[in-house]
């Protein structure tokens, strides 16, 4: 099994197998016609290859897409796809918490059109106009225009590949066994965790030249530019107490208020931390756990473990679309790649999705990045 790989996408074009690939059928994405499928024909008393083709409208009502016949032989039947399919999606209920996140709290933001010339520009704004007080409401106000930042992201093509030996196809299919969705499953949870390292991790995606206030890049919680860095000693460490930890949080949602960004905010915790907030308070208070005590300051709406954070580096977001959004092409798909002979079926999980972190032109972001160093 083969790390995820990362195609990009920006306003000049893409790079990449898959790009290349996505963009020969035109700028528009088709993925059905990359999901063919073998069903019986009444007619011809034969197994026939078709496509499944989205017409318009609700994506989620089966009328609003046509079959069309292929020319092509394809390789999977119908309940062959839902396997893969379900596959994946027990991947996308586990724990990994940041996209679900996002997409659960309706922090998204769906492109039409992920293979367009211009994949996604956004403009920040700086602070503009005053309010004026006056008796007869004729006094002119201050008529400075808003001041508008040009900004763009490049839009990644997650992918990873897997394998269906014909041969064990075939015996699935002559055994009446489901077909074994252990490969669709893996291929899935590599492209997911890839989604999680880019909000969670150091590591950050570029495509052409960046300049100290444009945004084309792929920043995480953790190195965007204009994070909140808020310096602490380590949870963990011996002695550290409840109360300092309270105190930690407490002036990390102080230094959010005070960029203007007032919450409700999700607290993300490394692995070491997970035992740490479950110990009691202090001993006065047994049967009070250091995460209960921190869920009862006003605004902290959740305490989640994060298993993709490195140690000792905590990050509270504030859960709203000026501080962080999901930009969403293509939610993770099943796809059909090419053949290698008659024997090994080539498959990919794909998906297009990235994570935008937010502030305006002064600088002011939501997120605090908590850390013995930061």
């Amino acid at each position: 099994m083969f790390d995820a790989q990362v195609d990009l996408i920006t306003p000049n074009g893409g790079e990449g197998e898959v790009y290349s690939t996505f963009k020969q059928g035109g700028s528009k994405l088709n993925v059905g016609a990359m999901r063919p499928f073998v069903d019986f024909n009444p007619k011809t008393r034969k197994w026939e290859s078709y496509i499944s083709v989205f017409s318009g409208g609700n994506a989620k009502d089966p009328k609003n897409y046509r079959v069309i016949p292929l020319q092509n032989n394809a390789t999977l039947r119908r309940e062959e796809w839902k396997s893969l399919d379900d596959a994946i999606m027990m991947v996308a209920r586990d724990r990994l918490t940041g996209v679900n996140d996002l997409i659960s709290k309706g922090l998204t933001y769906n492109l039409n059109n992920a293979l367009g010339t211009t994949i996604f520009e956004w403009h920040d704004v700086g602070d503009s106009m005053e309010a004026i007080v006056s008796m007869d409401g004729v006094t002119r106000g201050q008529g400075d225009r808003p001041k508008f930042q040009h900004n763009y992201i490049p839009i990644p093509i997650i992918h990873v590949d897997y394998e269906i030996n014909t041969r064990v196809l075939e015996a699935s299919r002559n055994m009446g066994n489901p077909l074994d969705a252990t490969s669709a499953e893996n291929a899935a949870r590599r492209v997911a965790e890839k989604l999680e390292d880019m909000l969670f991790t150091d590591t950050t995606y570029s495509y052409g030249e960046t300049d100290s206030r444009s945004r084309n890049s792929i920043y995480s919680y953790i190195n965007f530019p204009d994070k909140n860095d808020y310096t602490i000693t380590a949870w963990d460490a011996s002695g550290k107490t409840g109360a300092q930890i309270i105190a930690d949080c407490l002036g990390a949602k102080q230094m959010s208020i005070n960029k203007k960004h007032y919450g409700p905010w999700t607290m993300y915790l490394p692995t070491n931390y997970e035992t740490v907030i479950d110990a009691d308070y202090d001993a006065t208070t047994p049967g009070t756990t250091i995460r209960e005590r921190i869920l009862k300051i006003s605004g902290i709406d959740e305490v989640k473990i994060a298993d993709h954070l490195p140690d000792d580096n905590i990050v509270m977001v504030e859960m709203k679309s000026s501080t962080v959004r999901l930009i969403n092409g293509l939610a993770m798909q099943n796809i059909e790649w090419k053949t290698e002979g008659n024997w090994v079926n080539k498959y990919k999980v794909v998906a297009i999705q990235v994570p935008q972190i937010r502030s305006d032109q002064n600088g002011a972001c939501g997120i605090v990045h908590m850390a013995p160093t930061v």
